[in-house]
Formats: structure tokens, sequence, C-alpha cells
């Protein structure tokens, strides 16, 4: 018989134990500050990257500059983080819901700018176009936590110390 995993703001472990939502949202989070680091410069250039491409193609823009570091890094940072350990499929399932309130608030709210008659209006139809961008980018997710897996993975692997290495198996120095 399955349970949802949150009741009554309890998340419920793969052992179906009572644990706090806090706690299971904390233990989520925890991360050494070198991956933090890694998530966070990744996001802010894939974050620039998008907003540059989306401008030179007349897509679609941030209103101010500073947007990028709220979206890509205050927000989108800390959800992808909750969902690396997920396969790459709920990954990106997941990711829609908040993918879908971020374009709509900023569309609402008129701090994102889409160009009139753009690529995406032309392909779609202007009623689709938040649609698109919502499933473009929840493909982020699952994309940059295999990035700043593979990055941080070579960045910061442990360092074997150079008297070890070069001794044979089964050897020991004196």
């Amino acid at each position: 018989m399955a349970e949802a995993n949150v009741r009554d703001g309890i998340a419920l472990s793969s052992g179906m134990r009572p644990m706090p939502l806090h706690r299971h949202l904390r233990d989520r989070l925890y991360l050494p500050i070198s991956l933090w680091v890694t998530y966070a410069v990744t996001y802010f250039l894939a974050g620039t990257l998008m907003n540059q491409v989306g401008q030179w193609l007349e897509i679609a823009r941030f209103t101010y500059w500073w947007q990028v570091i709220t979206v890509y890094v205050l927000y989108m940072v800390p959800i992808s983080v909750i969902f690396r350990r997920f396969p790459w499929w709920q990954q990106y399932l997941y990711g829609l819901f908040p993918m879908g309130l971020l374009e709509f608030g900023g569309y609402a709210l008129h701090s994102s700018y889409a160009y009139p008659h753009n690529l995406l209006d032309r392909l779609f139809s202007e009623r689709n176009f938040s649609l698109a961008m919502v499933l473009f980018f929840a493909a982020y997710f699952p994309l940059l936590n295999a990035v700043v897996s593979g990055l941080h993975g070579r960045l910061f692997r442990p360092r074997v110390p150079e008297s070890t290495a070069a001794e044979p198996t089964g050897w020991t120095s004196r």
C-alpha cells in the first residue's frame, strides 16, 4: 500500500519512517562548498549565455541583467540540488512545475520580455510561447546536474599522494 511522500509536514523516507520536512530538505541541500560553487558558476554561465542567445535570436530576454543571478543561481540551483539524485527523466518531469511557475510569473509581472512575432511564436503560436519555454528550460535540471557532476568530479577529485601512487601493489615502503 503506497502512501504519500509528504503528509502533514512530515517527509517519509524510503523506510517509511516519519522525518520532519525541514530536516529532509536540509539533508538534500547539504553539499560541500566546492559543489555549491560549481553549481552557482555553471548555472550563472548557462543563464548568461541563454539570456544573450535569447536577445540575439530575438526570442526573449530578462528585463534586468541581475535576473540571471536571481533566476539561475538563487531559484534554479536549489531546485537542481534537490532533484540531483533522481533519474534524468524524473528531474525533467519534476522540473516542469517550478519552471512553469517561473515562466508564468516572469511574463505576468513583466520582468521577462518576449519579443513580438519571435521564432517560437511562429513555430508554436503566441499562445504556446510560455509552454514551449517551460518544456525547454525544464531540461536544464538533468542536463546541468550532469554537467556539474562531471565538472566537480574533474576539478575537485581527491589527490593521491605521489609516494603511494608510485609503489607497486602489495609493496610497502620502510
